[in-house]
């Protein structure tokens, strides 16, 4: 059994169920069953037309669901008019799913539960073990969410900022469990990409290709974090980066510079240099500045205090963070590095302490409280 072929198959066959008339919750229920069907039938007599026969199965079984109920009768009949086998672009029925999942209506959670159950076709099993949580609690998330967007019709373009977030989050995700949740937002948004002409998703494409190229080197083998100016560049993905970078430029010669792009472009810079001391960062404040135009985020500004201070010198960095909110995530941290940089080491040392106890994730918690240790011991040696 093919799982790969039954998960590239599902958006689209659920995408023609729904633009049938079928809502939401009735065809994903309908899909399901096709496709434990499948997984029953296809190994002793494989179909011809995966696709076809899935859309026929699954067609049937919204029916049988649709006959049982006496208030569905004139759907129904409606629906009928259309023939049961079809081989519809699946480009635009994937594309509606994709808009369908993130609906404004929705949570950032919820529709990211539900773009990887209805579109990455994953099970509720898989996506309960990326996010850590019970399966009953993730079931009860993708009900309420199918709940939701049942009934949505769709007869305006849907918001491509709203997919590309969805799918971002997916992506930042990373990995837990047995699923790669950074490599299913890639293949989702290739998906995307290879559905809409659009140069923010092909933004999103090179921006993800290129920080997951460098995935292999940000843990080192007793599972520290590893900070991106001490990883080993020999380890990075040079394939990922090539694409990446291409898939970059092709976008920006389009002259419609968006948030994506402007990431991408500086994680393109990071990738050209061969170590951290080669890198471009006065384009990297360049592309900062563009980025911070276009999002007006404080978390931009704090990530190009940082680039300030390569670009210019620890002095230049720590006055631009001066103008932040201390309260922002990783203020403290983005402090203790500069205040280093600067060779303040006690006030260092002591904000990357702080940093630490801040922290939400146990991994950047060790790698400050690591970092704290090393500066004391360099305080005391001294």
């Amino acid at each position: 059994m093919n799982d790969v072929l039954l998960r590239s198959l599902t958006p689209s066959v659920l995408g023609i169920l729904v633009r049938r008339g079928a809502d939401f919750a009735a065809a994903e229920d309908a899909v399901q069953d096709a496709l434990l069907e499948a997984v029953r039938v296809w190994p002793d007599n494989p179909p011809r037309d995966p696709k076809g026969w899935l859309v026929t199965v699954a067609w049937r079984r919204f029916l049988d669901a649709t006959r049982a109920e006496a208030a569905r009768t004139r759907r129904e009949q409606l629906l009928e008019e259309e023939p049961v086998r079809e081989s519809a672009p699946a480009v635009d029925d994937t594309l509606q799913l994709y808009f369908l999942c993130a609906h404004p209506s929705l949570t950032s959670s919820s529709a990211v539960a539900l773009t990887l159950r209805a579109v990455g076709g994953l099970t509720t099993r898989q996506i309960a073990q990326a996010y850590l949580v019970p399966e009953s609690t993730m079931a009860q998330r993708i009900s309420r969410a199918k709940r939701t967007v049942s009934g949505v019709r769709f007869d305006q373009p849907g918001d491509v900022a709203t997919v590309l977030r969805v799918l971002y989050l997916v992506f930042n995700e990373g990995y837990s469990g047995d699923v790669d949740l950074a490599a299913e937002a890639i293949r989702l948004t290739r998906q995307l990409a290879a559905a809409i002409d659009h140069p923010e998703v092909a933004g999103l494409l090179a921006l993800m290709l290129l920080h997951h190229a460098r995935r292999a080197a940000r843990i080192s083998p007793d599972g520290n974090l590893v900070p991106l100016a001490e990883q080993d560049r020999s380890r990075w993905d040079t394939a990922a980066i090539s694409e990446g970078i291409t898939t970059l430029y092709a976008a920006l010669a389009r002259d419609r510079l968006g948030e994506y792009q402007a990431q991408a472009a500086i994680a393109a810079l990071h990738a050209d240099a061969l170590t951290a001391e080669e890198t471009d960062w006065v384009q990297v404040v360049e592309w900062y500045d563009e980025l911070e135009q276009l999002t007006d985020s404080p978390v931009v500004r704090l990530n190009r205090a940082v680039a300030v201070g390569e670009a210019d010198g620890a002095r230049a960095g720590l006055a631009a963070l001066a103008r932040l909110d201390n309260s922002l995530p990783r203020y403290t941290a983005v402090a203790a590095y500069l205040h280093e940089r600067d060779g303040d080491l006690t006030t260092a040392a002591h904000l990357y302490g702080e940093a630490a106890h801040k922290a939400t994730n146990l991994a950047e918690r060790d790698h400050l409280t690591r970092q704290a240790s090393r500066l004391n011991s360099r305080r005391s040696a001294d």
